[in-house]
């Protein structure tokens, strides 16, 4: 198992539906996914988005948007 960090953007329609994600070596791509995919479906009232780290095969969320808003997760 690689120690290796990926930066994921992950997106879905309703909490427990099917997922679309990008996976990037360093963050600013995935920050910048998370970003559009806030602006453009962010005010929809079931959709997830996630912005989220990978290392040695463990996630850790940054930050998650739901129609109440952003949340930041705790440090890792």
């Amino acid at each position: 198992m690689s120690s290796e960090t990926r930066y994921l953007a992950r997106l879905q329609f309703t909490a427990d539906g099917p997922a679309v994600e990008g996976e990037w070596d360093v963050p600013g791509p995935a920050q910048d996914r998370y970003t559009k995919w806030v602006g453009l479906y962010g005010a929809r009232p079931t959709v997830v988005i996630r912005l989220i780290t990978e290392t040695g095969g463990r996630r850790h969320e940054l930050t998650t948007w739901t129609a109440r808003g952003e949340r930041k997760g705790p440090p890792p």
